[in-house]
């Protein structure tokens, strides 16, 4: 969460804090050739989600916030995890990358 939501403090806190920890990580560990990167969600249809995301209430007023149009999957998430898993990410380190179908930039 990159932002606080009514009754959603402890989430939006424990988000923060791995952000915040990530780049920690990458400082300390930097010097050895470890990199520290997450990735952040948006709304993904998950058991963890299904209450929520199937309610009547979300299908209306969040899913018109998300610019791509739906709901994400985790198969969404694959490519970029490859990607900080490659050498191919050996110069980025301390970041937390957030797919959520463009919902934070609305």
């Amino acid at each position: 969460a990159d932002f606080g939501f009514p009754r959603g403090e402890h989430y939006a806190a424990s988000k923060a804090g791995v952000r915040a920890m990530v780049q920690g990580l990458a400082v300390e560990y930097g010097r050895y050739g470890i990199r520290a990167n997450a990735i952040a969600p948006g709304w993904v249809v998950t058991g963890m989600t299904d209450a929520f995301i199937e309610g009547d209430r979300f299908e209306a007023n969040v899913k018109p916030r998300i610019p791509a149009g739906r709901w994400g999957t985790p198969t969404d998430f694959g490519g970029i995890a490859v990607y900080f898993a490659s050498d191919a990410s050996a110069w980025h380190t301390g970041d937390t990358i957030t797919i959520d179908g463009g919902y934070t930039q609305f």
